[in-house]
């Protein structure tokens, strides 16, 4: 059990003073649920499996880019093997190039605001 503080730190028995609470107000644990989606990547069929706020980052990119998350993920396949000659996490690439994308300035997984 957490106690907060009137400084703004938050303690739990046992652990570190953390002054930011990760679990954000409203924080939707639907957010971290996996789900798999089947999608093409150039021209083959395979299955991902992202938690759901990937997926909602993936679809926000590919609104920005006018195309398709399929279309996102076979040039992100692609770029990947054209530049580093491939990588052996593919689903552990695209976390990271979420990540990149929300600390690049897109504050939301909408972007909308």
């Amino acid at each position: 059990m957490s106690r907060g503080f009137g400084n703004g730190v938050m303690e739990t028995p046992g652990f570190h003073k953390i002054k930011v609470d990760p679990f954000a107000k409203g924080f939707d644990m639907g957010l971290a649920k996996p789900l798999s989606r089947s999608v093409r990547l150039n021209g083959f069929s395979t299955c991902l499996r992202l938690e759901q706020i990937y997926w909602n980052i993936l679809t926000e990119i590919a609104r920005i880019n006018t195309c398709s998350v399929s279309a996102l993920l076979s040039y992100v396949d692609r770029e990947v093997h054209l530049r580093y000659g491939g990588v052996k996490n593919f689903s552990g690439l695209v976390r990271v190039v979420c990540v990149v994308h929300v600390l690049n300035g897109c504050v939301t997984p909408s972007c909308s605001g």
